[in-house]
């Protein structure tokens, strides 16, 4: 089980910069809850991984900013009763939320004007509705007693 993190393609988090830390974890369990360290706590630092180029471990940490203590990023994971499933789970955390860090920011949207149709097609739409609630009210208005 302990190894290296694949983030994405060819980002490796090598396994000597992972952090584990096992805990007992609150929660049914049964006869093994009070005895079994089953809560995983997975981390890593940011700030000195060799993982990332200094453009990506700039942008990790940017977008990462508020999760970070001293620039370490750690995940939690107790929701199975098993240690090995607690430590599968952290890891795919741990790289979904880097792989999500890392990813090239998304393409600015390039305004455009809605076509003429589609400005004609509107304000016909709107003629026809007020058409409509004109034709409801009555002649005399509220008040006109």
């Amino acid at each position: 089980m302990p190894g290296p993190l694949h983030v994405r393609g060819s980002i490796v988090i090598p396994e000597a910069e992972l952090g584990w830390r096992f805990s007992r974890s609150s929660g049914p369990g049964g006869q093994g809850v009070n005895t079994t360290d089953s809560r995983v706590e997975l981390s890593v630092d940011l700030t000195s991984t060799t993982a990332l180029d200094p453009a990506l471990r700039s942008r990790a940490l940017e977008r990462l900013a508020s999760r970070l203590v001293d620039g370490v990023i750690t995940v939690t994971a107790s929701e199975f009763r098993s240690q090995l499933r607690n430590r599968e789970a952290a890891e795919a955390r741990l790289a979904a939320l880097l792989r999500d860090a890392i990813a090239p920011p998304p393409a600015r949207r390039r305004p455009t004007k809605p076509s003429r149709g589609a400005v004609e097609r509107r304000l016909t739409a709107k003629r026809r509705r007020s058409d409509v609630k004109r034709r409801r009210r009555g002649d005399s208005g509220p008040g006109d007693d």
